[in-house]
């Protein structure tokens, strides 16, 4: 049967039931478009900006663990997406991103806005290729898609030249099976369970590999007497009200609720590449520490800390085969309680906290959301100081309900919210986002009335670049740069086609929320936050008027 390289590719998509195709169109890939738009089981969602469209595609990936696909126009669209295409990296997201490219005859001269696109991404991407001949087009993009599964997680790119899309080619030569998941030996899970049976205070900490597995996860946390942490902004790969757990491991964790992991003599990380900020700036798990990791990629292990112990296995699958290994009942002589009530405690927005005096305290909001939303609600969240008080009194119970970039990606949480509400328009979606965020990506609001989706996007608007303004008090003693004008951004939501509501005082909150939430389309919250208070334990005057 022959067909168009174009049409091949798409087939090949439908078939591997990708369905939503995120982008800002382009003349390099009008054909790919023509074949997306023609078929009515899939659906093109025209975004604003390319960097939206990414952390749309991103999001989607994240909420469902299946890829979907980014597209985007030669250099000058890949550049806007990349922003998306490295956080899909950094957090092992899988995403297809197809891009369109000069024509053949161009290629290598530096044409009308060439680059090398798979040299571009070298470094962001799990596989990379332009395509040479239209009858191969389907096999490639067959083998890209494979690859955003395989192993670790991530983003594969591939580039047409424009030339190729129209031009006769043919149905890939294979489906797109999904890889086997690797299984653990049974010399490893025994020497696994003897290390954590013989523990005095193991923990465990979970990350990116470790979603959808809390039935497996908290068996294994009771067999053996674990306390659990989540990994930075992976706290819902563990319910957070489970005696069991800990904490999580995000900037600048509390000294009171590290203790535990301080003090483990083994600690179990599964499906975690150890970043930066889990580690505590690599300071933990600490030098004395038998640590077992445990991933499906086999770069990952021992690539931050030294090991005990190292298995390359399907994380859920290694669980539940440490589950049938165990001996006896370790977790008899292991309680975590204590542990837990300090997390409990710290993590309640209602618990008292200094008085806000120039605008409504963080804290309050976040009690406010705790009140007027369920446990099965998607949270997405921006980057920036206001999202430390989401992770401290969010409690998530639920895998795959958190939507937050390891990659630290300003401007992620609307077109994030979008691609959630798209992805499962059943969903309750929820967005976090400062002013500096919000005015970076907010314009997917249009995208979101256009497509009829109905996230609800709060914004903590205190007129500042408050991670950047921190760091400088603290270093600087002064500030530079960091002043965001205050700008109307309910009247700019409501221009979008959002319903918008601004609040100026705590008693307002559930009112402004529960009217939001009477209002159909997309819903827009915006609150006047302190700009004096930067997270709940720093207040930027403390942090200037400190002596160096």
């Amino acid at each position: 049967m022959t067909t168009t390289a174009a049409a091949a590719t798409v087939d090949l998509l439908a078939e591997a039931g990708v369905r939503r195709f995120y982008t800002v169109p382009g003349e390099s890939f009008l054909e790919l478009i023509d074949e997306v738009v023609r078929r009515p089981e899939l659906e093109l969602i025209s975004t604003r900006h390319e960097s939206g469209a990414a952390f749309m595609a991103e999001a989607e990936g994240k909420l469902t663990g299946r890829p979907a696909v980014a597209m985007a126009t030669r250099a000058v669209g890949a550049t806007n997406l990349a922003i998306g295409v490295h956080t899909a990296h950094q957090d092992s997201t899988p995403m297809l991103v197809l891009l369109g490219q000069v024509e053949t005859d161009h290629l290598g001269k530096e044409a009308f806005q060439e680059v090398d696109l798979p040299g571009f991404f070298a470094q962001l991407s799990t596989f990379g290729a332009t395509v040479q001949r239209a009858d191969r087009a389907a096999d490639v993009v067959a083998r890209a898609l494979a690859m955003t599964t395989s192993g670790r997680p991530g983003p594969a790119v591939v580039a047409f030249p424009s030339d190729l899309l129209g031009q006769p080619g043919r149905p890939a030569g294979r489906r797109v099976l999904e890889r086997p998941r690797p299984q653990p030996g049974p010399d490893e899970v025994a020497a696994a369970a003897g290390l954590l049976e013989r523990a005095a205070r193991p923990v465990a900490i979970l990350g990116e590999g470790a979603q959808d597995g809390h039935e497996v996860l908290t068996g294994l946390a009771e067999r053996y007497g674990l306390g659990v942490y989540t990994a930075f902004r992976r706290q819902d790969t563990f319910p957070n009200g489970h005696p069991h757990y800990l904490g999580h491991l995000t900037l600048g964790t509390a000294p009171e609720l590290l203790e535990p992991l301080r003090a483990a003599d083994v600690v179990l990380v599964l499906g975690s590449r150890l970043d930066e900020v889990t580690t505590q700036t690599y300071a933990l798990p600490a030098g004395e520490t038998k640590v077992i990791q445990v991933d499906a990629q086999p770069d990952t292990l021992g690539s931050v800390v030294p090991l005990e112990l190292g298995v390359v296995a399907d994380v859920r699958a290694f669980a539940a085969a440490l589950i049938e290994q165990a001996d006896g009942d370790p977790a008899a002589t292991r309680d975590w309680g204590d542990a837990h009530d300090r997390y409990l405690a710290f993590s309640d927005p209602a618990a008292p906290h200094d008085e806000a005096t120039g605008g409504v305290h963080p804290a309050d909001v976040m009690a406010a959301l705790r009140r007027g939303f369920g446990d099965d609600t998607v949270v997405t969240s921006d980057a920036g100081n206001f999202s430390v008080f989401g992770h401290r009194y969010w409690r998530f119970e639920r895998p795959r309900t958190q939507l937050a970039p390891i990659s630290g990606a300003m401007g992620y949480a609307v077109p994030a919210a979008i691609g959630a509400a798209l992805a499962q328009r059943h969903s309750t979606v929820l967005a976090l986002a400062g002013d500096g965020g919000f005015l970076m990506t907010g314009q997917e609001l249009e995208t979101a009335a256009r497509y009829g989706v109905e996230p609800t996007v709060v914004v903590f608007q205190n007129l500042l670049y408050g991670t950047i303004a921190m760091h400088q008090a603290r270093e600087l003693r002064r500030t530079g740069g960091v002043d965001i004008g205050p700008v109307d951004l309910a009247g700019f939501a409501r221009s979008l086609g959002a319903a918008a509501r601004t609040v100026t005082d705590t008693g307002q909150l559930d009112d402004a929320l529960a009217e939001l939430r009477r209002e159909a389309g997309p819903r827009v919250l915006v609150v006047r936050t302190d700009s004096d208070v930067l997270t709940p334990a720093a207040r930027l005057s403390g942090l200037m008027g400190a002596r160096a």
